[in-house]
């Protein structure tokens, strides 16, 4: 069976719901606050819990945020591949959310923002395992090239998946550049793919995301509502999303991204892959929290109501 590698960033997020978010210099009061595993977790937590053994190949801190990381991974099954780091804390996320379902977030980053070649080394990557990760990655000078070095190095067979978030905008930077070969597998939303390739409109971003990427590369931009997008060879195709109510958006990409990557270890084609990635990011917008994707059965059940199969 492979598995999952993470290299992101596992965070604490103390999530707030607000009507709005305040001017800047103004106040507002919660409806909740609470701490939960974010970050990198909420991706780990989707796969682990749609059959997908996860590893955790980044740091996590001494002290009470540090804790709370280890604890939360400890209790979805997600194997923690290296030791506790002894110097600093995990870093803490303020991920506000507002009545219309949008969420803010300002991030600090800890222990997790530091890696090093022998922390990689320490386990292996397989063929037919899957190495995601994150654009929040390429912006910790600690953990950056070390990390784009080792990605490049990797045996044939290991499948990278790379999710640019919201902060990586441009394909010119150089270790974007170094990256941009090795991806197997692009996940990211329809902001980040306008933003990363300059495009009017979903059809063009996708050509040109095709121009900076491996030739058999699969594209996933995901669409809101509408569901996703899947392309690979120049195949633009719209799989639909699930009708829902949604009360939080904060970590439904990270669900569908997770259950996607999930999907096709487990066999399914991109289509049927991108169907159940849909069905699990509905359903994480109808609940409060970052790591809130459905597991197995959930899914199954969605689609089942949907399409009667």
């Amino acid at each position: 069976m492979p598995k999952l590698l993470h290299t992101g960033q596992v965070i604490i997020d103390l999530v707030m719901a607000v009507d709005e978010l305040p001017h800047s210099g103004g106040d507002v009061l919660a409806q909740s606050a609470r701490f939960e595993a974010g970050g990198g977790f909420n991706v780990m937590a989707a796969a682990q819990r749609n059959g997908l053994p996860v590893v955790y190949l980044g740091r996590h801190g001494k002290g009470r945020f540090g804790d709370l990381a280890r604890e939360a991974m400890k209790a979805e099954g997600i194997r923690i591949g290296l030791d506790q780091s002894t110097e600093r804390d995990t870093g803490v996320c303020v991920a506000l959310t507002e009545a219309s379902a949008e969420r803010t977030f300002i991030s600090y980053i800890g222990a997790e923002g530091e890696l090093t070649a022998e922390d990689l080394a320490s386990v292996p990557a397989e063929a037919g395992d899957f190495v995601y990760v994150s654009g929040y990655s390429l912006l910790q000078g600690g953990k950056a090239q070390v990390l784009v070095d080792w990605v490049v190095a990797l045996p044939d067979g290991t499948k990278v998946v790379f999710d640019p978030g919201p902060l990586v905008d441009s394909p010119d930077a150089p270790l974007m550049k170094a990256l941009l070969p090795r991806i197997d597998l692009w996940t990211s939303n329809r902001v980040e793919a306008l933003r990363f390739t300059g495009a009017k409109d979903i059809d063009e971003a996708l050509n040109r995301l095709a121009d900076h990427l491996p030739t058999e590369v699969l594209t996933v931009v995901r669409d809101g509502p509408q569901g996703c997008w899947i392309s690979q060879r120049g195949d633009h195709q719209l799989v639909p999303g699930f009708k829902v109510v949604a009360v939080d958006s904060n970590g439904a990409g990270d669900a569908h991204a997770g259950v996607f990557v999930t999907g096709l270890a487990h066999g399914f084609s991109a289509v049927e892959a991108a169907l159940r990635a849909n069905a699990a990011a509905a359903l994480a917008v109808t609940r409060w929290g970052p790591a809130t994707s459905p597991g197995t059965a959930e899914v199954d059940a969605l689609i089942r109501e949907t399409y009667g199969a």
